[in-house]
């Protein structure tokens, strides 16, 4: 199946976006993404279909450096960040659409807080999503400020 047009993949990056960061529930969130059958289908990388993966250190947060795998494996990840992340005034301010590759990247900002310490920061954090041919999301990956996060979960985060 061809690659959607860029207009169809801009538009489902930021309808994709904007559920996250309006705080829609679960589902909603989670109806952006492909079923996992046709998902690995339309993956010719992946015998596992959908993929989410923040980069980072795995031993800096259980949400980090591993890939959760189907439609479940995003629920999962999703959940397991909301067990220790709340986030406010999230905005994207910049999407770049490769319409060959199926992909978009995203710029956005927030303030998170780790919810056990109390500690908050303001971030910048990079999505690249791409897409089967129904311009629905197969990979989520996520470039964000571990370090900041490991700090915030152990109370040490400053300024």
């Amino acid at each position: 199946m061809p690659n959607p047009t860029r207009a169809k993949l801009l538009a489902a990056a930021t309808a994709f976006c904007d559920s996250f960061a309006q705080k829609k529930p679960l589902e909603e969130i989670l109806s952006h993404f492909a079923s996992s059958a046709a998902a690995a289908a339309a993956d010719d990388n992946s015998d596992n279909g959908i993929v989410v993966h923040e980069h980072g250190l795995a031993q800096l947060a259980p949400f980090l450096g591993r890939d959760f795998r189907g439609r479940e494996g995003a629920r999962k990840y999703f959940e397991t960040v909301a067990g220790y992340l709340s986030y406010e005034d999230m905005r994207f301010v910049e999407f770049v659409v490769d319409e060959g590759g199926g992909k978009v990247a995203v710029r956005g900002r927030a303030r998170f807080t780790w919810t056990e310490t109390k500690q908050s920061w303001d971030e910048t954090f990079v999505y690249v999503l791409a897409f089967d041919g129904e311009a629905k999301l197969t990979r989520y990956e996520v470039w964000a400020d571990s370090g900041a996060a490991y700090l915030a979960s152990r109370g040490e985060l400053r300024g």
